[in-house]
């Protein structure tokens, strides 16, 4: 095997793949990049078993062929070498040789027969979807996915994809967050599947684009082609719960307000919120706002937002990330949340796109 390529080039593909690898694999062949030259293409994989990325890139090599190369060894020379054309070959016993001026590196690979295959999907009828709107409802999902071990359903977001629909969903057991938009599928394309969290990460980095991402199903395997790079993943095997159950029904007395003023209110006051108290206090009353955060031998914090609101005098604690969280994500200049009771879930909703629901905290 044998290519030229730039630094930019393959840092580029490097980068993107190696972001499969499991730094605490004990298969060394694991901590490898499997590296193709083949027809007019470099191909670069990476797998951990569970995801695996694959990144192409157009250029015709001298000599065909494959290696595996230590990641992390092989992404710090790159990083270090002048920005120039860089020569790649294997010669006998997979010894790479890395090239550019007066630079001279040689490392030890792996044969690629050692190396897990990435699964196919040859044949498969593909569903494509426009990056930008993905990438949006991942966003503003995303980061309510549990990170807690036990609960390995919750790791992850449900995509529900119906004729007239593709819905995700996200859930930590403490909040929920589901975006929904409409589109057209073909009927015997209805799918629901959970995508591990791992694999959500990389996809969001791999959504910058205007084109499509088509994505590609087997029983237990999702697969997102995004052009260039395609990803892998393996579903997680399980049931989502009954998510619409503890979604409340929608409430007319809302409270409006400027999405900006209040994430800034909430980042202020959870200044003073600490490990052995994280909730900080609403007080709502009419079109009155007041956020605010006592901890002892800390401090306080006090600041009184403008909003619209005709309902009843409320009290209610939440913890201020959860807020945050969401606040940073809807692009909505006003938003309206519906608090009800101090003891019951607050819902935040953006027509019938959108819907954020949050349990209170007490406040101490």
């Amino acid at each position: 095997m044998k290519f030229n390529v730039s630094k930019d080039v393959l840092l580029k593909r490097t980068q993107i793949v190696q972001n499969a690898i499991n730094p605490k694999s004990t298969l060394p062949i694991l901590s490898n990049i499997l590296i193709e030259a083949k027809d007019n293409n470099i191909v670069f994989v990476a797998t951990n078993l569970d995801l695996g990325i694959i990144s192409t890139e157009s250029i015709k090599p001298q000599l065909t062929g494959s290696v595996t190369i230590p990641a992390k060894k092989f992404f710090d020379i790159i990083k270090e070498l002048p920005d120039t054309d860089i020569m790649v070959s294997v010669k006998k016993n997979n010894l790479i040789h890395m090239e550019c001026q007066q630079c001279v590196f040689k490392i030890m690979g792996l044969p690629k027969d050692e190396f897990p295959q990435i699964p196919e999907f040859k044949d498969k009828d593909g569903l494509a979807i426009e990056q930008k709107t993905l990438k949006k409802m991942l966003d503003m999902t995303s980061f309510a996915m549990s990170h807690d071990e036990t609960r390995y359903t919750l790791n992850g977001i449900l995509f529900i994809i119906k004729p007239s629909y593709l819905r995700l969903v996200a859930t930590d057991g403490r909040r929920l967050a589901m975006a929904e938009r409409k589109m057209q599928f073909p009927k015997n394309q209805e799918r629901k599947f959970i995508v591990p969290a791992k694999a959500i990460n990389e996809l969001s980095k791999l959504l910058t684009g205007d084109g499509e991402v088509k994505i590609f199903f087997t029983d237990n395997q999702v697969l997102f082609d995004v052009g260039a790079t395609k990803m892998a993943a393996r579903l997680i095997d399980g049931e989502f719960p009954p998510y619409e159950q503890v979604i409340p029904k929608e409430v007319k007395e809302k409270m409006s307000v400027s999405r900006e003023k209040m994430l800034a209110a909430a980042r202020r006051v959870a200044l003073f919120t600490n490990a052995e108290s994280l909730a900080i206090k609403m007080d709502l009353s009419r079109d009155k706002l007041i956020m605010s955060k006592s901890t002892p031998y800390l401090g306080e914090a006090r600041e009184e937002l403008g909003v619209e609101y005709k309902g009843k005098e409320l009290s209610i604690g939440f913890n201020p990330d959860y807020l945050i969280d969401v606040l940073k994500n809807v692009d909505q200049e006003t938003v309206q949340f519906e608090l009800t009771d101090a003891e019951k879930a607050g819902a935040m909703r953006i027509g019938d796109e959108y819907v954020y629901v949050v349990l209170p905290m007490q406040v101490g």
